[in-house]
């Protein structure tokens, strides 16, 4: 396991594994300590499905499993185990050094936008007629 990845410890593990489903038909699962670390990973750093960290798994079965549980409500359930198996309530204070913004965020096109003022247009001529 490397450093900086979170990784589910024993005591969250234990309070979220009663609330995992076990009914569910097909394959056997992946390890779902390591997925479920995973998801709250990516959740966390923001970055896209597709550069998670392999040592969590294949980015797709991440993705999946992720998807597939929220549209069936299992994380409720799951947050709200991992909420009380905090010891502390903590603020968090979410910033541009926590959540990456996208490049395209930061505006418009530069440049000057030389346009007539709303209360200007309406007594001036119509761009259509001149």
């Amino acid at each position: 396991m490397r450093k900086g990845l979170f990784w589910l410890n024993d005591e969250q593990w234990a309070q979220i594994r009663p609330h995992l489903p076990t009914n569910q038909t097909g394959p056997a699962r992946d390890d779902d300590r390591r997925i479920i670390s995973g998801i709250i990973h990516m959740l966390q750093c923001g970055a896209r499905w597709r550069d998670c960290p392999p040592d969590y798994g294949p980015y797709t079965t991440i993705y999946n499993r992720f998807n597939r549980w929220a549209k069936r409500g299992h994380w409720q359930a799951i947050f709200e185990a991992l909420a009380r198996c905090g010891k502390d309530s903590v603020t968090l204070s979410i910033d541009s050094t926590t959540i990456k913004a996208h490049r395209s965020a930061s505006g418009g096109k530069g440049g000057s936008m030389n346009r007539r003022s709303a209360a200007r247009a309406v007594g001036g001529p119509r761009k259509s007629t001149r």
